[in-house]
């Protein structure tokens, strides 16, 4: 009888097995599972086992010594239902895989506990993904090609001897092009290639993701340049400096070895090492780089947001809540190879309300709002529209998405019309204290304004002609009129929202004038912030809107009607300033690829400034 034989199913290389008392424990790279509730199971996993052809090396004889030994018949229905019970749940834990019935590919290798002998995939491509078969025939396929300025190089020596040891035959060649302590392996078609590289610099070393070849090249420089911004020294060519020679062979042989299992695995079709596991710093669908520092020796992924602009890469939905917007923050202030500081609390107070600081190409920045969290969103827009100054038509406005970063602008802009002609002045029918002294927002931030900080300042709030917008100014009451006697500015859309925002700018002013950096610039919170802060958060039925969740989402309800009338007022109609091809490397290829609005012609059609 002839046919093609069916594939064999065998627990995955590197899976343990520990039997208990009533059950069963399994846990292999990519998850584990116990099954307990039954004496039996560790005698059904025993005949599993032997049709596994595991028996005898995946721990499956642990722990038998003192167990009675039973027999079962496989022909019984029962039995039958329970091993496929059983394998069912191997199989949803990640704990098998499908390997060929024959095969004698080169890049296998033999398994000696297998009664065949049959050769087999090599064990980690078995550990790695279920059909090691497939993988191990793209790796015997691939020629890799290793490129260097010497080929003699360790780096790439190394890399050569890492790419052999998984089963392929690579191939050497120079190239003057690249600088000294650089190697870039490519493998596939060459319609459908793929590369990574691999470089040292002073502080240590990094790996690309996989890329096209003229893009992983062109990731290196920008990578290189990145990493060596606060040395003094370019790309070492023996190892970074201060390291001794065993450190610095480790160091390559890390390289190089990271370098060969990302190009493998992308040859193979297997997950980039990068993402396997989930990592809060990484952001999906995104390329990482291995960074490697030598001092203290230690290595790890960090996003890379400044690469090549392609229509391949779009930029990816904004942010729906204010966790994912600092989760995106995060990786935009990555330490390593991000684009701006990180704003954090460090060392400044958090109450009465709370402040953000981080370092921008105009200096020191201070933002204040009522949370940390919220503190930090505004201290990042706020520092990446220093970094990125004027667009084509003006000052720009960065925000988490385009409803926040419009909500921002629209506020901007109507404030600083009204206070064009007067910095104290104010458009419209000026209301009295009554409506809004009431609000329990505006009357805390009010009263720790006045009384717990002791400030002399006066509160004003306009309505907007025709329009359901005010503006609240607060004023230095001891300063004479001018630019100098306003505390803070707030347009909203109710009278207390906008007294409440302004009176907390002008804490937050306060507080930063005292604690901050000398000299440092001062930003403040908003209501475009709102609808970030309040997505996703269940209220108690019981809270009203002097609990501060509940009234940022009562100013989240009320934002877009608030942008439609400012938008009004105004005559603003900004437009996305997206990067270009000219754009890589930049803070604002860094923003389009983390889902961040940029809007230009912010000035309006009058040419106001912010």
């Amino acid at each position: 009888m002839t046919g093609v034989e069916p594939p064999r199913v065998r627990l995955r290389p590197g899976v343990a097995v520990t039997p208990l008392r009533a059950g069963l424990h399994l846990r292999g790279r990519d998850g584990s599972v116990t099954l307990e509730g039954s004496a039996g199971l560790p005698v059904l996993w025993e005949l599993l086992a032997e049709q596994l052809g595991e028996a005898d090396g995946s721990g499956a004889e642990a722990g038998r010594a003192d167990r009675p030994r039973h027999r079962l018949d496989p022909a019984d229905p029962r039995v039958g239902s329970a091993l496929a019970a059983l394998t069912a749940q191997l199989h949803a834990h990640g704990l098998l895989a499908e390997y060929p019935a024959h095969s004698a590919h080169p890049a296998y290798s033999a398994h000696p506990g297998h009664p065949s002998g049959a050769a087999e995939p090599a064990a980690w491509l078995g550990a790695s993904t279920y059909r090691p078969g497939s993988a191990a025939a793209a790796l015997a396929a691939a020629r890799p090609e290793v490129a260097a300025a010497d080929p003699g190089d360790p780096l790439a020596t190394a890399l050569v001897r890492a790419l052999e040891r998984a089963g392929t035959r690579p191939q050497v060649h120079r190239d003057a092009g690249l600088p000294a302590g650089r190697v870039v392996a490519a493998a596939g078609a060459p319609e459908a290639s793929v590369a990574v590289a691999v470089g040292r610099t002073a502080g240590g070393g990094f790996v690309t993701a996989p890329a096209e070849p003229g893009r992983a090249r062109a990731d290196a420089g920008s990578i290189a340049a990145r990493l060596s911004r606060d040395t003094d020294s370019g790309p070492a060519r023996t190892g970074p400096a201060g390291t001794t020679a065993a450190a610095a062979a480790a160091l390559t042989a890390l390289l190089a070895g990271a370098a060969a299992q990302r190009l493998l695995c992308a040859v193979a079709g297997l997950p980039d090492p990068a993402v396997r596991e989930e990592d809060p710093l990484l952001l999906p669908d995104r390329p990482a780089v291995l960074v490697a520092e030598a001092r203290p020796p230690r290595a790890s992924y960090h996003p890379w947001l400044t690469g090549q602009i392609t229509p391949a890469a779009p930029s990816p939905a904004p942010a729906g809540s204010l966790a994912e917007a600092l989760r995106r923050i995060g990786a935009l202030a990555d330490p390593h190879l991000g684009v701006l500081d990180a704003p954090r609390p460090g060392g400044l107070p958090q109450l009465p309300a709370a402040l953000a600081a981080c370092r921008t190409p105009a200096g020191n920045l201070v933002a204040g709002a009522p949370r940390a969290d919220i503190a930090r969103l505004v201290a990042a827009c706020r520092a990446a529209e220093l970094h990125l100054g004027a667009g084509p038509s003006g000052p720009v406005a960065v925000g988490a998405g385009p409803e926040h970063a419009l909500g921002r602008v629209l506020r901007r802009a109507a404030a600083a019309a009204a206070g064009r002609s007067r910095p104290d002045a104010a458009p419209g029918r000026g209301l009295s204290e009554k409506a809004w002294r009431e609000h329990p927002q505006a009357r805390h931030w009010w009263t720790v304004l006045t009384r717990h900080l002791k400030l002399p300042m006066q509160m004003t709030v306009h309505q907007y002609p025709s329009e359901q917008a005010f503006l609240a100014v607060v004023r230095d009451a001891s300063a004479p009129p001018g630019a100098a006697g306003v505390a803070a500015r707030a347009v909203e859309a109710t009278a207390a929202d906008a007294a409440a925002v302004a009176a907390l700018g002008a804490v937050t002013r306060a507080m930063a004038a005292e604690h901050g950096p000398a000299g440092a610039l001062h930003t403040v919170f908003s209501g475009a912030e709102a609808a970030l802060a309040s997505a996703g958060v269940e209220h108690a039925t019981w809270t009203d809107e002097g609990w501060t969740d509940r009234w940022l989402a009562g100013v989240a309800r009320r934002e877009p009607d608030l942008c439609a009338a400012l938008a009004r007022l105004t005559g603003l109609h900004p437009e996305p300033w997206p990067p270009g091809a000219t754009d890589a490397g930049t803070a604002k290829a860094a923003l389009h690829a983390c889902g961040f609005t940029v809007l230009t012609g912010t000035a309006g059609p009058d040419g106001g400034k912010r």
